[in-house]
């Protein structure tokens, strides 16, 4: 079995006792579980930066941010009912 050392600060490492404290078990044992739980978490949802940072950029529109902006603010509607006096 492999052993993995971190430098962790004060606040973390008080965190990590306490919940360890709460499940019963040891600080070795919590962040075991915290890494697996990591590891097992579908790639689906979490995030890839690589992926969000190739759509920077990408929106492709002929019209000028001030035009896109003015289009939207036309767009939007109230809900706000008018009665008759």
């Amino acid at each position: 079995m492999a052993v993995l050392e971190a430098v962790v600060d004060d606040k973390l490492y008080d965190t990590l006792r306490k919940k360890a404290t709460r499940k019963k078990c040891s600080i070795e044992q919590q962040v075991v579980e915290i890494i697996q739980r990591d590891l097992d978490t579908p790639e689906l949802f979490q995030c890839d930066d690589d992926a969000a940072l190739a759509l920077a950029g990408s929106w492709i529109d002929e019209r000028t941010t001030e035009e896109i902006i003015k289009d939207i603010y036309e767009s939007r509607t109230t809900r706000r009912v008018h009665e008759e006096l």
